[in-house]
């Protein structure tokens, strides 16, 4: 049986990589450092994946926009001090390039930066098997699905052919909006509760659980 998919396009923080947790501690000591409110668990995990502005919006209500690059500066000390404690969730690096020998373009769409992509991929070592990747400070950040429509144009592929696989309701809201299938991952930052309802293909529980769906239906 032939491909239902010609290009996956994965989210990278909690969908690939297991930092969510850290992500959480680096935005509630950065609150901390500027002697704001410190976000509770649940609501620093609900921003993950979206934009700096959004984000720092959605935690901080009253705090002034200017005041959103000091508060990204601390949060990315924070967060450079400890991501090379962060891993690739186990089994990631071996479906890659799996899913690449098998013909499959990859890709990646994520609320990180630019450069902080980059040096992620250089880290792990794995950007040779993506085909091409989006940002969040290289247009609108999801959910708006502009970055997904940009690697589906840039890729030559079709909606109906991409699957999007993520961990937040912003990566499945993001596919809703470009008119593409997704997967969503409920081992990530947020819970199987919270992506249901918005009818992906389905919920992996583990990175085990995409590979195989990936591998049978993909």
């Amino acid at each position: 049986m032939g491909k239902r998919f010609d290009l996956l396009v994965f989210d990278w923080d909690g969908t690939l990589v297991d930092s969510a947790g850290h992500i959480v501690d680096s935005i509630r000591a950065a609150a901390q450092d500027l002697a704001l409110p410190v976000p509770s668990q649940a609501d620093a995990l609900h921003i993950i994946g979206l934009g700096l502005k959004d984000a720092m919006a959605y935690l901080f209500p009253s705090l002034a926009a200017d005041e959103y690059p000091r508060l990204g500066e601390r949060y990315r000390f924070h967060y450079l001090a400890g991501d090379h404690k962060v891993p690739l969730f186990p089994g990631a690096d071996a479906a890659l390039r799996s899913w690449h020998a098998l013909g499959f373009q990859l890709a990646v769409a994520t609320g990180k930066s630019r450069h902080g992509l980059d040096r992620a991929l250089a880290s792990f070592n794995i950007g040779r098997y993506f085909h091409a990747s989006r940002c969040a400070d290289e247009g609108f950040p999801k959910p708006h699905p502009q970055m997904l429509l940009w690697l589906i144009e840039a890729l030559s592929a079709e909606p109906e052919r991409t699957l999007m696989i993520g961990d937040t309701t912003h990566d499945l809201e993001m596919a809703r909006r470009a008119g593409v299938s997704a997967v969503a991952v409920a081992y990530g930052a947020h819970p199987r509760c919270e992506l249901e309802p918005h009818a992906p293909l389905a919920c992996a529980g583990s990175f085990a659980e995409l590979v195989q769906w990936v591998n049978e239906n993909a």
